[in-house]
């Protein structure tokens, strides 16, 4: 993988990546082209080429959210067919740490989108409701599950805002959940076959009030990728006796 900064305006070589992603047992040449903004990291018109290591044809699938920095590939097989798939990640430099995710399947030369980072974000909602004696509630709506968050540890200027001297609510508070800010290819089961760890952060009254992380594993059956465990992460505190 290398990057190119880029002074004319014209798209240049911003990722690249090698293995076999069309299938016939070659090595495929796989890049990331784009516009990188001089004296700048934000890079345009970011689009996928693919270099087919047996005829040398080219082509070439433009994203639709195609901005941002540091863009990446990761190379590896997903749907567990032996084949390389191709997933591209690229940060979009906002203060919600969001990141934009695509995988695709490039076998015999075809592309199919496999994940699609907004189809992914509308998927998966979530209800964050602050309860009575320093409780955050955190409802899943995909699966209907349900987690509790103690922040009876937190600091007494931040709860004295929230609780009465009594730990009922002042006033009704709901936080929020980000769309994705990590996605990881991880081979959890060593079958040689990736699945996916999708990290969310719980956001109390705003967005630098972190409760926490939503973790989603996910992998993928047939036509897509299906959920297949669920945690939520939160932060430690000092022990101190």
């Amino acid at each position: 993988m290398y990057y190119t900064r880029v002074s004319n305006g014209q798209p240049q070589v911003i990722a690249y990546a090698q293995g076999d992603v069309t299938g016939d047992g070659v090595l495929d040449q796989v890049y990331l082209t784009g516009i990188q903004t001089p004296d700048s990291p934000f890079v345009q018109n970011i689009t996928l080429v693919v270099q087919d290591g047996n005829t040398g044809y080219m082509s070439s699938v433009a994203l639709s959210d195609n901005t941002g920095y540091d863009p990446t590939l990761f190379l590896g097989d997903f749907s567990g067919n032996g084949v390389d798939d191709i997933m591209i990640s690229i940060n979009t430099g906002g203060s919600g740490a969001i990141m934009y995710h695509y995988i695709y399947s490039y076998l015999d030369n075809m592309a199919q989108l496999m994940f699609d980072f907004n189809v992914y974000n509308d998927e998966y909602q979530y209800e964050i409701t602050y309860q009575d004696y320093y409780k955050v509630e955190v409802i899943s709506q995909k699966n209907n599950m349900k987690y509790m968050i103690d922040i009876s540890t937190r600091d007494s200027e931040y709860l004295d805002e929230i609780y009465d001297q009594n730990g009922q609510l002042i006033s009704p508070i709901s936080g929020f959940v980000n769309p994705l800010s990590g996605l990881y290819p991880v081979d959890f089961d060593s079958n040689g076959v990736y699945e996916l760890l999708a990290y969310q952060k719980i956001a109390g009254r705003y967005n630098a009030d972190g409760l926490g992380y939503m973790l989603n594993t996910l992998g993928w059956q047939g036509d897509g990728f299906n959920l297949q465990n669920q945690n939520v992460a939160i932060w430690g505190t000092e022990n101190i006796e």
